[in-house]
């Protein structure tokens, strides 16, 4: 079973990569044998499902991954490396921050979490980047991450046996931005509920936000959150990279029908204009439901 957990991810141009990174990921997205977006989540997954029931377990693979997702838009090719050691030692980090010291070697062994975490800081002294391109959020997804979206950049794929997965597959990767129900062909079409959007206007979007929040509500969680995104997006995102909201395992948690009315970007954006132009009341109402949707989803953690 996947994880349930949501993804924002960068989407970098090939132009922000080196020529020899260049020359490799143009190669990489026009292989046959890459894992398709449908698939690599759970690749992920049980790669490292692998390393942790290994004895001992490897909380941090040894190489960084040669994968990533790849996305095409108007003729040009996007990429976000998958960068599983990064991103296995910012987990570890947190994973030993948050959890009491009496309890952590039940999970992972003491010198093992050491080495991984000493190997880190000659990474990190090194002066290598410490900045992953992909978010994660697990059983919900956070109020900020909606802000630099639009509603037409909506994706939502519907799965069904009667659906060709590789017609799913390509609405996706292109970001289309309408439900997409292919008919004919074999195979199961994964289900999918993504936004997409070209940097600068998902920076403005969350620039408008920031701003709304700071002269409408003060200081606050919300405000907080924001600025950190957009403290996180000026760090990694070249500015014609492209940003991707994707619901990931979260899909599974929901049925089509929900999932069809899940319009949380257009409720917080509705919410944003109803502070700004002094429709409290609005503001208000469509707080309270993209909220309240997302207490539900987020309630099941600890469901039966």
């Amino acid at each position: 079973m996947l994880p349930y957990t949501a993804y924002l991810r960068v989407y970098q141009p090939l132009i922000a990569f080196s020529n020899r990174e260049k020359a490799y990921w143009r190669a990489y997205a026009a292989s046959s044998r890459r894992p398709r977006r449908s698939g690599a989540v759970a690749a992920e997954h049980s790669e490292s499902l692998r390393r942790l029931v290994a004895t001992p377990p490897i909380p941090v693979p040894e190489r960084e991954s040669g994968d990533a997702y790849v996305r095409r838009l108007d003729g040009e090719v996007y990429i976000c490396p998958w960068q599983t050691r990064l991103r296995s030692w910012l987990g570890l980090r947190d994973f030993r921050a948050e959890t009491p010291a009496r309890l952590s070697p039940a999970f992972m062994p003491e010198p093992v979490a050491a080495s991984a975490e000493e190997r880190f800081e000659q990474w990190r002294e090194r002066g290598e980047p410490t900045r992953t391109q992909i978010l994660t959020s697990t059983w919900t997804v956070p109020m900020s991450w909606f802000a630099p979206f639009d509603p037409e950049e909506r994706c939502l794929v519907l799965g069904g046996a009667e659906q060709p997965a590789d017609a799913a597959e390509a609405a996706a990767e292109q970001g289309a931005t309408r439900a997409r129900h292919p008919a004919g062909g074999q195979g199961a079409a994964p289900r999918t509920l993504l936004y997409v959007a070209r940097m600068p206007e998902a920076r403005r979007r969350l620039e408008r936000a920031i701003a709304v929040l700071r002269e409408h509500v003060g200081e606050s969680s919300a405000l907080s959150a924001a600025e950190r995104l957009e403290d996180w997006l000026l760090g990694v995102a070249h500015p014609r990279a492209l940003l991707e909201l994707d619901y990931g395992g979260l899909v599974h948690l929901v049925g089509d029908e929900e999932l069809r009315r899940d319009q949380s970007v257009a409720e917080v954006a509705a919410a944003l204009s109803g502070l700004e132009t002094g429709q409290e009341e609005l503001a208000a109402a469509m707080y309270q439901r993209v909220t309240q949707r997302w207490k539900e989803i987020q309630a099941l953690q600890h469901a039966n």
